[in-house]
């Protein structure tokens, strides 16, 4: 899939050294879940959970250049539901706040809506992340709920924020042309 800034492409195990470095950059980490230090052997663990039966996931590129810059998935896809979770992570700082995460979560929610055929997609999200909150409400993420104080970083607690897209409220599909109604 191909937008304006990024393209996204299959994920493989040589993204595994890349995984790894941008999960221990402290940055990048505390964006994801964790700040906790990365074996490789960690890292491979967790792209395995990440690509097994019931998830999706994609390589990020810069455009142009097609520089690997990070990734995305969906997880806990359920076909008969028809909902999915999604995660983000822009490892390379230099391309935050590009536009490059709105750019991938909507390629993503058209893949999800458009490919798969789901109708829900959700999202978790740190309070204190209003980069991310940022972009996924740009892409079409509603806020829905939060879970006070659930999530500890620096000896602070933060709110955990829910998030949703329904396809009936996603604009600006790509896909949909593709597969014209007669």
């Amino acid at each position: 899939m191909r937008g304006e800034k990024v393209a996204l492409g299959p994920a493989g195990l040589g993204l595994i050294p890349q995984l790894q470095r941008w999960l221990n950059d402290f940055e990048v980490g505390r964006t994801t879940w964790g700040v906790l230090p990365l074996t490789l052997e960690d890292a491979e663990a967790r792209y395995q959970r990440n690509t097994g039966e019931g998830s999706v996931s994609f390589i990020i590129y810069e455009r142009p250049t097609m520089r690997t810059i990070g990734t995305t998935l969906l997880t806990e896809i359920d076909h008969r539901h028809r909902t999915a979770s999604f995660g983000l992570v822009i490892g390379e700082r230099d391309c935050w706040g590009k536009g490059y995460g709105t750019e991938t979560t909507r390629l993503m929610l058209d893949y999800a809506f458009n490919a798969l055929d789901l109708h829900n997609v959700m999202l978790t999200m740190q309070a204190y992340n209003k980069g991310a909150m940022r972009t996924y409400e740009k892409a079409g993420f509603r806020i829905i709920g939060r879970r006070r104080e659930a999530h500890r970083l620096g000896g602070r607690f933060y709110d955990e924020i829910f998030m949703d897209c329904l396809a009936t409220e996603f604009e600006g599909s790509g896909l949909s042309a593709l597969h014209p109604v007669e």
